[in-house]
This record gives structure tokens, sequence and C-alpha cells, in this order.
């Protein structure tokens, strides 16, 4: 039946191959054995009970909270030829009579329901008499306390399926689970000897940063600005930053909308349809906005504020990049975000033992905003995975200036704490180590310590975050109470005896991406047919199936359905039109068609730079090349400088620019042929270090 499902993966939703753990996890499903499922956000979870509705007899009953997902997921499998529908409180009760008799009658293959309606005796008795072969429970950690978004209707849930008079397969699927989640989404919907398919939390196409001490509304003005044409989502924590970043954004002719709890329905439901169907770019929004939302083309994910726990930040900053294009995840960090999130957790009627735990959840954020180490690493350790990755594409493996050593520092914060007693927290040793006059710290007679203001050329806020910092990388220990005071680990206790040394790095700032026109002609033409068809744009193809087009350059029907996301029906529907923008654009460019040709002739078969060099001698420019094979323009030099090293007829002098080859030679003369870097450094960024090589080649080879 696995076979079965290949050709319905190729047919349907024009992929050749499943992703990673789709096949266990439909095996699983076949052999009737209960299946959980933990894949991240854009993973293909949806397709682990999507295609076994194709698969079997009867229906798939798909258990979700999520309204938004509900219609995305259903209008999408319409739009593939797969007959779905859902019933939520957004219908009427003639709507839901007339689904549940096209359910009853067979109609549908797959019903979306939200678990309140199983409580109903109504439902619960229409659908003991359908024959159901899989239940599917989405955002399954909501059965957990431990979970960020715990629901006690999730609960109810194995009580529906007991009174079931043939239990059918359960399959549990979701995102971000913690190994504590995970014990109770397999206990509490009593999974039965379950198979466990994990492909792991890890988004590769995710670029993490944090942006600590930036004015955020410039920062949020200036990066739109030069990402204008992409779509964002950007996070607040309440209604009044929402409705004031929306206008500050609206005034700068953005287009933007916003969307919170405070408006009514309609409006919401309007802000959130400019959003899909792309006649807005940015929505401002609480979190109350995107559970479910399956938007494919999100580009990046902004916090204006630090969200409450790890969990939701993945989640939220997740909904970035779901067709797998590189996507921006930034959390723009001030010290005091977690003062609004403590307060609420004591003024909440949590218990408290769910306050320790909430409290902890928040301490594990503030880490995250100040940790050493790589963000996708932490991520990744807090949700139980402990295998290394390579990552370098994070705000902090990506920063490549000089390490400081901060040893000297630290010494001082860990004495100060030790001489205080350990009984306080960041607030108060900060200003202790500025030399606060404040009331309580003269008080406490801490004005009489050796540590007192021995750092008072510094803020008590500078001095914050460097001890967060430090709590960040485990040198301190935050306790997890109302009032947490620091605490000195046996990592403080080794720097204080001068065994250990404190680096610490500052983060760069983001690049802007490179553009490829026929991808944006591509784009503009999904644009132009969802307006006619009244559909979001993402739902006739997601971002990464237009880019395989603008970069494969397809001209045949064949070789359309050969790019992936392309199934029959999606092709019958759209492929001529966009067949035809792809024809128009090469026969312009015809330079496109003979770089699309070499690289494809010789992809994995000869070295890069070899492949640059039969570009550079078919005519193409260095631009041309750059553009081509989506490299920056340095590499392209690199490579051919490379063939020229290699022995490749190659005329180097092209490297020079013209208006800059007198400076460039003087300042080899004066500096000398040993090193590059001191030759480099008084000449304009212009210059690149190619083009300092070739001229001192040129120099001494008297070709000047």
């Amino acid at each position: 039946m696995i076979d079965e499902g290949r050709k319905l993966l190729k047919q349907y939703y024009g992929y050749d191959t499943f992703r990673e753990g789709q096949e266990e996890a439909l095996t699983s499903i076949i052999a009737g054995k209960d299946t959980f499922v933990i894949m991240p956000t854009g993973g293909g979870k949806s397709l682990c009970y999507q295609l076994p509705a194709l698969l079997f007899d009867g229906i798939v009953l798909v258990v979700s909270p999520l309204i938004s997902l509900m219609k995305d997921q259903v209008d999408g499998l319409l739009e593939i030829g797969i007959e779905a529908t859902f019933i939520n409180g957004t219908l009427d009760y003639i709507e839901i009579q007339e689904r549940l008799d096209h359910v009853k009658a067979g109609k549908y293959e797959i019903l979306y329901l939200a678990p309140e309606r199983l409580e109903m005796l109504e439902m619960k008795l229409f659908l003991r008499d359908l024959p159901m072969k899989l239940i599917a429970i989405d955002e399954a950690h909501c059965v957990s306390q431990w979970g960020h978004d715990f629901r006690p209707s999730y609960l109810k849930i194995r009580h529906f399926i007991k009174s079931l008079d043939k239990r059918p397969t359960i399959l549990a699927l979701t995102a971000t689970a913690t190994p504590q989640v995970q014990e109770d989404i397999v206990t509490f919907l009593e999974l039965k000897e379950p198979s466990q398919v994990v492909t792991g939390y890890n988004r590769e196409n995710l670029y993490f940063a944090v942006e600590k001490g930036v004015d955020k509304t410039r920062f949020i003005t200036q990066y739109i600005k030069d990402n204008k044409d992409d779509h964002g989502i950007i996070y607040c924590s309440t209604r009044k930053e929402v409705e004031m970043l929306t206008e500050l954004l609206i005034g700068k002719d953005v287009k933007a909308v916003k969307y919170h709890a405070g408006m009514v329905d309609h409006e919401r439901h309007i802000s959130q349809d400019d959003f899909l169907y792309e006649r807005a770019h940015v929505i401002v929004a609480t979190n109350a906005f995107g559970m479910g939302i399956d938007k494919s083309n999100v580009r990046y994910v902004i916090h204006y504020n630090m969200p409450k726990s790890l969990e939701a930040y993945y989640q939220e900053a997740g909904r970035a990049g779901r067709d797998g294009l590189p996507s921006e995840c930034i959390l723009l960090y001030k010290t005091g975000d977690s003062r609004i999130h403590k307060f609420f957790i004591e003024e909440s009627d949590l218990s408290s033992e769910q306050k320790v735990i909430k409290h902890k959840k928040l301490q594990a954020m503030v880490d995250y905003c100040h940790t050493s180490k790589c963000l996708r690493e932490y991520i990744l350790e807090y949700f139980g995975e402990s295998e290394p990755v390579e990552c370098n594409f994070c705000s902090l493996c990506k920063d490549d200036r000089e390490e400081v050593d901060i040893t000297a520092e630290a010494q001082m914060v860990f004495s100060c704490i030790y001489r205080m007693g350990q009984r306080f927290g960041t607030v108060m040793v900060a200003s202790v180590l500025a030399g606060s006059q404040n009331k309580k710290v003269l008080q406490f007679g801490f004005d009489r310590l050796s540590t007192y203001g021995i750092m008072k050329e510094r803020s008590i806020k500078d001095i914050q975050e460097l001890i967060n910092f430090f709590i960040a990388d485990g040198y301190l220990h935050m306790t997890e109470e109302k009032y947490p005071v620091i605490k000195l680990t046996n990592k403080s206790v080794n720097v204080i005896k001068g065994e250990e040394k404190i680096w610490r790095k500052i983060q760069v700032q983001l690049k802007k991406k490179e553009d490829n026109q026929l991808f944006e002609q591509l784009r503009s033409l999904r644009k132009a047919i969802a307006v006619e068809n009244s559909i979001p744009p993402y739902i006739i193809f997601h971002d990464s199936t237009l880019n395989d087009m603008s970069t494969q350059l397809p001209t045949t029907k064949e070789a359309m359905l050969g790019i992936k996301g392309l199934g029959v029906s999606k092709y019958e529907k759209y492929g001529d039109q966009f067949l035809q923008c792809i024809m128009d654009y090469t026969n312009d460019h015809p330079e496109k068609t003979i770089a699309n040709k070499v690289i494809k002739d010789h992809q994995d078969k000869v070295p890069s730079h070899l492949v640059t060099l039969e570009l550079f001698n078919k005519g193409l420019s260095l631009k041309e090349i750059a553009t081509a094979r989506e490299l920056k323009s340095l590499s392209v030099e690199g490579h051919l400088f490379r063939c020229y090293d290699e022995g490749h007829d190659i005329d180097i002098a092209q490297f020079i620019p013209q208006e800059y080859k007198e400076e460039i030679y003087q300042a080899i003369d004066k500096c000398g042929i040993e090193k590059l870097k001191p030759i480099k450094e008084v000449l304009p960024n212009e210059v690149s270090y190619t083009a300092i090589k070739a001229a001192i080649i040129l120099k001494e080879n008297k070709t000047i």
C-alpha cells in the first residue's frame, strides 16, 4: 500500500519522494498502529493523515483547535482534488447540517473538528456510526499542563475514543514537545504502544537572531524597507503596541494590518484575509494571530517583545518559511521584557507548582536572549536534542568578529554576588556594582563592600545585561520563584579561581537578500490568478515551487511536472500560464538558458569553480554568473582566480576596478606584499582582496 501512497503523492502533491519521517509514519498507520509524530512546523505533518484518507475506505477525522487551519487546509485539499470539510463555530446551523449530511453520504474523505465538538452528545452519536479508520489529533501538546498551550478539552478526547464501538488507529501530531510533554501525550491520549516518529526540531531554513538594545521601531521600519517585497508577521505583547506599530507602518506607506483579541470578529477576519490574499505585506499582531495559519510564504517573523516561553517563541517563529525557503526569525529584546510575564504569572489562578513551571519556562526564554552559544543549538537542547548541529545560520554563528575577554568583569560580578550572600536578584547586584545610592543598598550596608562601585563606569542596565549573559551560559543560576535570587555555580567558581576564561561576542546585522527577476514575475502571475479566483496565492503554488521554476526554467509540460509541488491537478489548472511566463522570460534572457543548461549538465559532476569557468567562457558577465548561480560576485571572482592558479587561461586584470587601479598599486608600494590585510585597510571598501591579489601578480610579472 505504501507504493500506492507514492503514486498518490506525485499525482496530488507533485512530489516524487516523501519527506523525512513521512514514509515511516504512513507505514505505521497503514499497519493499524497508533502513531506519535513530532515534526517541525513546515515538516509535512498534515500529509501523514491526508494520504491515508486517499488510501483507506471511510473517513479520516482530524481533531484540531485551530479554526484558521481547518479552513486553510480544506481550501488547499479541494484545490488539489481531495474532498474535505470542517465543522466549527464559524458555520450556522443549516450549514453544519448540510455538511453532516454530505459526510454521512460519503462525499468527504477528511472531516476537521474542534475537540469541544466531541463532547456534544449529538456529534458523538453521529460520529459513532461513521466508518472511521483514523483519528488524527493535531497540536497534541495541548493535552499537557507542561506544554505552552494546555487545553482542558484535550483531556476528554480519550473518553470520546473509548465511547466508539470500534477503536480506530490514533495518530498524535505536534511540532513542539519537551520530553515531559511527550510523556504526557502518550499517557493522557492513551496511545497503545505507539510508533514514535521524531524527525527533530531543527528548521534549517530559518535564520535566528536576537537584537538587544536597538531602537525597535527604527529597526522594524528599516527592515521592512529592505525587504519590501516579502511578507511577514510582527508579534507584540499588548494590543496597545499592535495599534501603535500598525499606525506607524501605515504612516510610512507600508501595507500593514493589525490583529488582536480586542477587535470584533469581522475586523480580525478582514485583517487575516488581507494578509493571506497578499493585499497586505505585514500583519502586526498579538499571539491571538497565527495558530494554524497555513500561509507558506511568510519570509520573516519579528517579535517586538520577548514571548513567555521558548515553546511559544518557536511555534510563532516557525510560521516563517513553511515552504522550506530561507526565512528570518528576529527577536527584539529589551531588559525588563520579562517583568510583565512575571506579573501575569503571579496574578494568575495557577497553583504554586504551576507557577514554578511558568517561571522556569520564562527564565529559559530570558537565557535564550543572552546566551553566547549557537541559538539553534540552544533551542534544540531545550527540546531534548543533544546531538551537535552545524548551524552557521544564526546571529551568533554568523558573527565573525573577534571575541572579547570579559573574565575580569565576570570575577567582579561573581565576587559581589558572593559577598551579598547570594540572596538578591539582578537589579540589586547591578546597583551595588554600579555604586548606586539606592535606599536599599545603603540600608543593607552594601556600600561598605569591597565590590561596591567597582563597575561604576557602566550603567545598571548594562550590568544587568552582563549578569543575564552569565545566567544564560550557566555561570550563575536564577532561582524559580516570585522573587528570584542569583546563585553561583561550579562554573563561576572556576572563573573566580582563574581556572577558566569567559569570552563574549557582539551580534551582527542582517543583510538584504538578492533579487530574482523571474521569481518576481511568477509571483505577480500567481497573485493575478489568485485575485481572479478569490483564493490565497500560496494555495496555487508555494514560493519554493516558484523558486524551482525560476532556477530550473522548464519549457515543456513534462519538465513542469518535474517541479516539486506541482501535481497533475495543479498543472491542468495553471500550468500553461506559468509555462508561458517562463518561456517569455528565457526568450528575453538567453544567457539564463545557457547558464541553466550548464549548471544542470554539471551538477555534482565537476567542481563548482569549473562550472563558473565554463559559463565565463560562454560569454556571461560576472554579474550574470553570480545571479544564475545564486553566488556573491566575490565568490565568482574567487572561482575564476582559482582556475587561473590551476593554469586555465584567465585574464586576471579584469578583477581590478579601473577607477582604483593607481590607488591599488600605490598601496602595494607603500605596504609591501607580505600581507594583504594592511593593503586592504588603506583602500576603499569597493576594492576586494581578489583585486589586490591580481594587482600584485601583475605587478610582480611587470604587466601593469
